[in-house]
């Protein structure tokens, strides 16, 4: 996992080749002034779920994971937070894995929780649980 400020993001192009067109599209786009949805960036490899919604706090989050897939979490307005816990540590499925889809929901609860204001972004990886959407009141991302 890392959290950062995403005029930060060229520390880390390195550690992923789609990593160059995700930053791209954060710090190119009016982010706020687009509207909810899916877009593709790049077809099957990079896409982009904008949300707009209040937060669920701590209690209301759910722990996710991806297998194939990294996460960048950026956060446009609000008071986000998220939480973490390294999947293999994780026992409790809230319903099967979805291939399809690369997204499973888990009962298990997050060992740390931080905050990530706007401007900043946190990445991720497969062995990384995690639980956005924990802030309180309404977010963009």
């Amino acid at each position: 996992m890392i959290v950062a400020k995403l005029e930060d993001c060229g520390r880390f192009l390195h550690l992923h080749p789609g990593f160059a067109a995700a930053f791209r599209f954060l710090q190119e786009e009016e982010l706020a002034a687009l509207p909810a949805g899916r877009r593709e960036l790049v077809a099957d490899k990079l896409y982009v779920n904008v949300d707009h919604v209040d937060g669920r706090r701590r209690e209301g989050a759910v722990l996710e994971i991806h297998k194939k897939f990294i996460d960048i979490q950026y956060t446009v307005s609000g008071a986000e937070v998220m939480g973490w816990r390294d999947f293999a540590s994780c026992a409790n499925w809230r319903e099967p894995f979805d291939e399809t889809r690369d997204i499973g929901f888990l009962n298990d609860q997050p060992f740390s929780w931080f905050s990530v204001p706007p401007g900043y972004f946190a990445i991720f990886f497969p062995e990384d649980a995690h639980a956005p959407l924990a802030g309180r009141g309404r977010c963009a991302k």
